[in-house]
């Protein structure tokens, strides 16, 4: 297991300064090869990048934390992917949006909320409540961090306890993804993130800004973790059945499929769809957080690779980092074909 062509293409994010640092691994079944290349910090001082650090994943909370959970509610008969957002959340209002809509970004909510990061937790409970169904519903894939707040809030509802604290429970304890948390008790041992205006240099708390105001209510954002951690979870996702308690293997081995109303959306439960050819053309799941974190699992050839980055290490959004993390992947799942 080599990977030197996506290896080369990290440590080019690097020194072009895309990136800080990045810290990856390569999974094929139950080899993994690890490592880190360049910074931890630039601001206030540069801080080299150590092993075992942790990141704020953003949005691969959505994958894998509330998805999991939600997919053992599946399981268990305890949610269906028919019932309608209102079942669970009446504020709402909209009868159509289902729980399949809200997994797969197809939901259509929209709406804007003025000074929303100024907002208390309740005043944006209730300003995400109010949103409306716009013209996208049911036809086309809108990623928007609202349909898993609101995934977490029936996650919520239903086991009654917030969905990081069901993450944690559920998923992360059970995985044995020890350093895997919401709440990070040591800042240094954390890779920071952005400079904010109100917030100063954020390390060790969560930089989405719904995320920092709801805390344990946000099914959306505010997971950190580790290389090994995920690598962990990247193997149970490949093995489900040694797991199947946390992750459901009829539920997981189905995502490869498109579950968007039109079918051809490229968008699963959750995860996002690509393609390999080997051994044979089928598709791979991928997600990425907006800090500069990814995941992409083949279960098929139970291969995956895990990608942190602070991407927007001292500041974001940090645009042309976006095409290059592309670049990568797309390296990366050239190269693996060949492994």
């Amino acid at each position: 297991m080599a990977y030197q062509a996506t290896k080369a293409a990290l440590r080019r994010l690097v020194s072009a300064g895309v990136v800080p640092g990045v810290s990856y691994a390569f999974i094929d079944g139950d080899r993994v090869e690890s490592g880190q290349i360049g910074q931890a910090a630039l601001v206030p001082t540069a801080e080299p990048l150590r092993a075992g650090m942790t990141y704020d994943l953003a949005s691969l909370t959505k994958v894998v934390g509330t998805l999991s959970v939600t997919l053992q509610l599946l399981a268990a008969g305890r949610l269906r992917l028919t019932d309608p957002v209102t079942t669970w959340l009446p504020a709402f209002g909209d009868d159509r949006v289902t729980i399949q809509h809200l997994l797969t970004h197809t939901s259509g909510i929209t709406g804007y909320i003025p000074n929303r990061n100024q907002l208390n937790a309740s005043e944006l409970t209730r300003a995400l409540l109010g949103l409306h169904v716009g013209p996208t519903f049911n036809g086309k894939m809108v990623y928007a961090d609202v349909n898993y707040i609101f995934m977490g809030w029936i996650i919520e509802k239903i086991l009654g306890e917030p969905v990081q604290v069901a993450v944690q429970k559920r998923v992360l304890t059970p995985l044995g993804m020890t350093h895997s948390t919401f709440t990070p008790t040591d800042p240094h041992a954390c890779v920071p993130t952005a400079i904010t205006p109100n917030r100063g240099l954020v390390r060790g708390a969560v930089h989405d800004p719904k995320g920092y105001v709801l805390q344990r209510r946000c099914g959306s954002a505010g997971l950190f973790s580790t290389v090994d951690d995920l690598v962990r979870f990247c193997q149970a996702y490949c093995h489900p059945e040694r797991v199947a308690a946390v992750l459901p293997p009829t539920w997981v081995r189905r995502l490869v499929a498109d579950w968007t109303p039109t079918g051809q959306a490229g968008r699963s439960l959750g995860w996002a769809l690509t393609a390999t050819q080997w051994p044979t053309a089928h598709r791979v799941l991928w997600h990425s957080g907006f800090t500069g974190t990814y995941l992409v699992i083949d279960p098929q050839t139970a291969q995956a690779m895990v990608f942190l980055t602070n991407r927007v290490h001292p500041v974001a959004p940090n645009l042309p980092y976006l095409d290059q993390r592309n670049a990568v992947i797309g390296t990366y799942l050239a190269e693996k074909t060949t492994i």
